[in-house]
């Protein structure tokens, strides 16, 4: 199911990285994902219950990067 998300709402949802880059809908290898993916550094967030979940220890990242402690290794 795709982020259902208001437009002007994901107009003005960053990254809470440093980075502070725009969110796009969906995920990189499913753009109907319940997600959010940051565009500079690639951190994918949940959307749950309709609700971004913008928490770095909660977003998932690209392969080749430093992982997150969400994992719980």
């Amino acid at each position: 199911m795709a982020v259902t998300l208001d437009a002007q709402l994901l107009e003005i949802l960053a990254c809470p990285s440093p980075d502070h880059a725009p969110l796009r809908a969906g995920s990189p290898g499913d753009p109907e994902a319940d997600a959010l993916t940051c565009t500079e550094c690639g951190r994918v967030y949940p959307v749950r219950d309709g609700i971004p979940v913008l928490l770095l220890d909660e977003a998932t990242t690209p392969e080749g990067s430093e992982t997150s402690s969400a994992d719980g290794a």
